[in-house]
């Protein structure tokens, strides 16, 4: 049984301008949180981002026909995401996988910002 449908949406950072890490915070905590959290068929995402390096966005959907979904409403217009307009370039890779499993520790899932935004 698989635990769910992976996508990882990723830019690079190398060419991004200086304050493209700001930006990029800024720009999740203030309005793609509140988009994504009711994404029909999304179990989570998660924007992860090595600053001067790389951004993605992580996700998870419920089933193999929600992530299809959402990567062809997704992919046409990846060059235009408010990601790729604050970076400056499109996404470097888009790619599926597999979640075999997920566990969830004693702590639990923390929603919102992480600890570089106040």
């Amino acid at each position: 049984m698989n635990a769910g449908y992976g996508l990882t949406v990723r830019w690079s950072l190398e060419q991004a301008p200086e304050d493209a890490a700001d930006q990029l915070r800024e720009y999740v905590v203030g309005t793609s949180i509140a988009r994504f959290m009711f994404l029909d068929g999304l179990a989570f995402k998660v924007w992860r981002m090595r600053d001067r390096e790389w951004f993605e966005g992580t996700y998870v959907f419920d089933s193999e026909q929600e992530r299809k979904v959402f990567r062809e409403g997704f992919e046409p217009g990846a060059a235009q995401a408010p990601g790729s307009t604050i970076i400056g370039s499109a996404p470097t890779a888009i790619e599926e996988w597999e979640v075999v499993a997920i566990a969830e520790g004693p702590a639990g899932f923390r929603r919102g910002a992480g600890p570089s935004v106040s």
